[in-house]
């Protein structure tokens, strides 16, 4: 993984006190006991910017440093699938100036290091209503997702005006339009068959979900998918969010008994129990 530090550590905001070489130093895990998919509420980056009396864009903006910790993190563990809430539904009812300069961020972000993930093997992935955002972002977008699909060493996927609720009614309203044109009986329709048409259909659930800020709550996020997640919480804010913190959430869900109603907890496989 050395050889990943330096470029990934030219990208977005500068990087943090020490460097990112301490930034990868995960955790070395057995490959049965690392969880295969973590998804993380990126939460106090305006706090954090409060607290030093700045905008809360540069809690934003510094909160990209621990994206980019996260996400060579999981490169070096060998974690394949990671999740990032970046931004909900109930988002847009920010002040009208912190979400314009989220989208501003965001395009920046896309243009700046969309080309340093892909060299790197990074497959990234958005899911979300992408249909309320501007032309410009939405290209970005599926430049993003179709210079980087045939990647393998991890998939990101970010959550951008995503929401749970919105995720489930979704695929509830593609199975009725399937009801409808006679495809699908509704007496046919399993659990299976909804999860089926829910993002992230393709990748395992998630493992492991961590919040970083202090709040003890999923938001609305992933909620059909994270029904035997690991919930982990922890008060670093986002921009402060570092290895070690991500060593100690998954340090607490290596220690777990995931019995999944069983009395004796099933053999872990590739860090996902089944039912």
């Amino acid at each position: 993984m050395s050889s990943i530090v330096e470029p990934l550590g030219a990208m977005s905001a500068p990087a943090p006190t020490g460097g990112l070489s301490d930034a990868v130093s995960a955790l070395p895990l057995p490959l049965g006991s690392r969880p295969r998919h973590i998804a993380i509420v990126m939460d106090g980056n305006g706090r954090w910017a409060q607290r030093r009396g700045r905008p809360r864009t540069d809690g934003h903006r510094m909160g990209a440093n621990a994206v980019r910790t996260t996400v060579e993190y999981c490169l070096k563990a060998q974690i394949p699938h990671l999740t990032l809430f970046a931004f909900s539904s109930e988002n847009w009812a920010r002040p009208q100036h912190e979400v314009s300069a989220l989208m501003g961020l965001f395009l920046k972000a896309l243009d700046r290091e969309v080309a340093q993930l892909n060299r790197h093997h990074v497959c990234i992935d958005f899911i979300g209503d992408l249909d309320a955002f501007s032309e410009a972002l939405r290209e970005r977008m599926r430049r993003a997702v179709e210079l980087t699909r045939h990647n393998r060493a991890i998939k990101v996927n970010v959550a951008v005006n995503y929401g749970g609720r919105w995720d489930i009614t979704r695929a509830c309203k593609r199975l009725a339009e399937q009801v409808a044109r006679g495809e699908l009986s509704p007496a046919a329709i399993t659990e299976a068959q909804l999860a089926s048409e829910l993002s992230l259909a393709d990748q395992p659930p998630p493992d492991l979900f961590i919040r970083s800020g202090g709040d003890q709550r999923i938001s609305n996020f992933l909620l059909w998918q994270m029904a035997y997640t690991e919930l982990v919480f922890c008060d670093t804010l986002w921009p402060d969010f570092a290895a070690a913190d991500l060593d100690r959430a998954i340090e607490t869900f290596i220690a777990r008994e995931r019995r999944y109603g069983r009395i004796d907890a099933p053999a872990r496989q590739g860090g996902q129990d089944h039912e």
